[in-house]
């Protein structure tokens, strides 16, 4: 009976070992998912804080150009009683540029003669007698 009860131990122990291993191999897979798991995770973590980044970035830029929009230098001419805004001579003379049949000037160049009542201009460094706008 003796002998009975060591081999039933043995097998016992067999058998504890057997599933030791299998739950030590079960936690090793699962440890690896996990590790896997998470590592996708902290891609998708870096992913989010990329775009986000991103997003910040651009809402700065969008916000300082309409800072930049609002904030606008006024200059003014002022001579014999007379007051004139430069940059709504500039305006007149880029429509006047358009009204002689010619595309939209990005730039011009004016030279205002209050003296004369006139602003002259020239674009492209082009200029006639014809390019000019009363004041």
């Amino acid at each position: 009976m003796a002998e009975k009860k060591i081999t039933a131990d043995k097998k016992a122990e067999e058998a504890v070992k057997e599933v030791k291993a299998e739950v030590k191999s079960a936690a090793e897979k699962t440890g690896a998912a996990v590790k896997e798991t998470a590592k996708k995770a902290v891609k998708t973590a870096e992913k989010a804080v990329k775009t986000a980044a991103k997003a910040t970035k651009a809402k700065k830029e969008t916000v300082k150009k309409a800072v930049e929009a609002e904030i606008k230098d006024e200059v003014f001419v002022q001579f014999a009683g007379v007051e004139i805004n430069v940059e709504a001579v500039v305006v007149a003379a880029k429509a006047d540029y358009k009204a002689k049949g010619h595309r939209t000037p990005k730039t011009v160049s004016v030279y205002i003669k209050p003296e004369e009542g006139v602003a002259y201009y020239t674009v492209k460094g082009v200029g006639s007698e014809d390019y000019k706008v009363e004041l």
